[in-house]
C-alpha cells in the first residue's frame, strides 16, 4: 500500500517497479546507494540494495517477494549500522562462512533449509546437505550450529567422499600373519619313476605308496604336548621286544631328532645293551641308581646324564641298559623305577621301556602304572600269542581295560609262512586290541648282532614306520 505523496520532483525512474512513492531525497532506511549501507559487498547499484524489496528476480533475497508486507520482515526501522569486512551476520538457521567474491548475489540458504525457486547464478549447484536423497526426498534438517560469543562461525567439515578405509588403512600384523593360511604348493613325487620323470621336467604328484609314508612320518613327527611313555610286553621270552623297542626307537629317533630314550627295565638280565650299539662307557641303570643323589633337586645336566646312557649315532636316540650281570644286584622296585624316571623324564620327550617276563615284578607293575601306550610284540606262532593272550587277561582283572583296548599289537613273521596259524592271531588281538600290524622277517635282526638302521632293508623300515605311526596316534 502506498505511503504517501513524497515531497519535491516526481518519482525516480530507477525506483519505478516499487508498489509506493519514495522521495530520493530522504534515505530510505540504507536503501540507497550510500556504500556504507551496501549489501556487503554485493554491488552497488540502488536497484539491488532494496534486500528483495523490489520484483526484480536477480535482487531477490532468500526467496521473500515483492510484497511490502514481507519486505519489513529482515529490515527493522532505522539505518543498518555499518558491516565489517568478513563473514555474513548471523542468520535465523545458522551462520555462513566466509565466502570468496562472486556474482552480486543471491547467495544459497543457509545449511538445513529449503532450496530456493531461483533462478541462481551460473555455476552454482545446491549443496550436498540440500540435494534430495534417493527416493526424491529432501534430508531432513540439521539444527543450526551456534558459536560462542566472538567466535568466527566455521560449519563443520563434511567427510571426504573419495576417503576409504579399505583402500587407505596400514596392513596390520594380522593381515601379514595371514600368509601362512596359503594353501601350500602341490607335492611333487620324490620316490620311484615319477622322481625320474620329475627329474625330466614333468611335475608328477607322489604315488599312493609315497603319501601314505608321508603321512606316517607327520604322524610321528606332530607335537604329543609332554613327556610320554611306550611300553612293550610279553611275558615270554623271545617275542621280539626287544627288537620292537629298538627299532621304534631308532625310527621316531629319525624322523623326530632326538630326545628319546630305550630303557630296559627288565628284572634282572635284559639284551637291550646288547642288541644296541657300544658306547665309550658300560655303565647300566644300577650305576645310575647309585648316583641319583647328583640328580636330586636341581642339580644334574644333560651332559652329566650321559656318563649313564648309551648314544645310538644315526639312531638319534639312547639306551639305559639294564644289569648285564646274571648274578649281581638285587630286583629292582617300583620306587627304584619311579626314582629313575622322574630324572630321565627331565631330558627326553619319549621314553620306549622294555619289561621283563615277570608280570608280578614291582618294576614291570611300575612300568604298567606309568604307561602311556601299549605295544604288545609276538612271534607268529600259537605259543608266544597265547602268552600275550593271556598277559592281557591279566590287566584287564586289574583294572587296565583301556590301556588294553589301546594297545598295538607286533606280529613279527618267521622266513616262512608255513605251519602258522596267522589269520587266528590276528582276529583274536584285532578284537581286543586297537591294531595289529606285521613286522617283516629281517636277516639283520635275527642274528642277534647289534641293529644299525642304516643296515635295514627298505620294507623293514617302511614297515616299522607304519608301527610308529600307529602309536604315535595314540599319544
Amino acid at each position: 500500500m502506498p505511503i504517501g505523496p513524497a515531497p519535491g520532483p516526481g518519482p525516480d525512474p530507477a525506483t519505478s517497479q516499487q508498489d509506493f512513492d519514495v522521495d530520493p531525497t530522504v534515505p530510505q532506511q540504507g536503501l540507497g546507494p550510500d556504500p556504507a549501507a551496501s549489501q556487503q559487498g554485493l554491488g552497488s547499484d540502488p536497484t539491488a540494495s532494496q534486500q528483495g524489496l523490489g520484483p526484480d528476480p536477480a535482487a531477490t533475497q532468500q526467496g521473500v517477494g515483492s510484497d511490502p508486507a514481507a519486505t519489513q520482515q529482515s529490515a527493522p526501522p532505522g539505518p543498518y549500522a555499518p558491516q565489517q569486512a568478513g563473514p555474513y551476520p548471523q542468520q535465523q538457521a545458522g551462520p555462513y562462512p566466509q565466502q570468496q567474491a562472486g556474482p552480486p548475489g543471491p547467495y544459497p540458504p543457509q545449511q538445513g533449509g529449503p532450496t530456493p525457486p531461483g533462478p541462481y547464478p551460473p555455476g552454482w549447484h545446491p549443496p550436498p546437505w540440500q540435494q534430495a536423497a534417493p527416493g526424491g526426498h529432501a534430508p531432513a534438517p540439521q539444527q543450526a550450529y551456534q558459536p560462542a560469543e566472538g567466535v568466527t562461525a566455521v560449519p563443520p567439515a563434511q567427510p571426504d567422499a573419495n576417503w576409504h578405509p579399505a583402500i587407505t588403512d596400514p596392513p596390520t600384523a594380522e593381515d601379514f600373519a595371514r600368509r601362512r593360511q596359503v594353501r601350500p604348493a602341490d607335492p611333487v613325487a620324490t620316490m620311484g619313476v615319477r622322481a625320474v620323470a620329475n627329474r625330466m621336467g614333468l611335475r608328477l604328484p607322489p604315488g599312493r605308496h609315497e603319501q601314505e609314508l608321508r603321512r606316517d612320518i607327520e604322524t610321528v613327527r606332530r607335537n604329543f604336548g609332554g613327556l610320554r611313555q611306550v611300553t612293550v610286553v610279553n611275558p615270554k621270552g623271545g617275542a621280539g621286544k626287544t627288537v620292537a623297542i629298538l627299532l621304534l626307537a631308532m625310527t621316531f629317533g629319525q624322523k623326530r631328532g632326538g630326545y628319546v630314550l630305550a630303557w630296559d627295565n627288565n628284572e634282572t638280565q635284559g639284551t637291550l645293551g646288547m642288541r644296541a650299539q657300544q658306547d665309550f662307557h658300560s655303565r647300566t641303570v644300577r650305576d645310575m641308581l647309585r648316583d641319583l643323589g647328583q640328580f636330586q633337586g636341581a642339580h644334574g645336566r644333560v651332559g652329566d646324564l650321559s656318563q649313564y646312557v648309551r648314544s645310538q649315532g644315526e639312531g638319534m636316540f639312547d639306551v639305559l641298559a639294564s644289569d648285564e650281570s646274571a648274578t649281581g644286584g638285587e630286583m629292582l622296585t617300583a620306587a627304584a623305577f619311579a626314582e629313575i624316571r622322574e630324572v630321565v623324564s627331565r631330558f627326553y620327550k619319549l621314553i620306549f621301556v622294555d619289561t621283563g617276563n615277570n608280570v608280578r615284578a614291582q618294576n614291570w607293575q611300575a612300568a604298567m602304572d606309568a604307561t602311556d601306550q601299549l605295544v604288545v610284540t609276538m612271534s607268529a606262532r600259537n605259543d608266544s600269542a597265547e602268552t600275550a593272550a593271556r598277559m592281557l587277561d591279566h590287566l584287564e582283572q586289574s583294572g587296565r581295560q583301556r590301556l588294553v583296548r589301546q594297545a598295538v599289537t607286533v606280529v613279527s613273521m618267521p622266513p616262512s609262512r608255513k605251519e602258522i596259524d596267522l589269520p587266528a592271531i590276528q582276529e583274536h588281538f584285532a578284537a581286543r586290541t586297537r591294531a595289529v600290524l606285521l613286522a617283516p622277517y629281517e636277516r639283520l635282526i635275527d642274528t642277534g648282532e647289534p641293529i644299525r638302521y642304516g643296515g635295514l632293508s627298505a620294507a623293514t623300515r617302511d614297515a616299522w614306520l607304519k608301527i610308529a605311526a600307529a602309536v604315535a596316534e595314540g599319544l
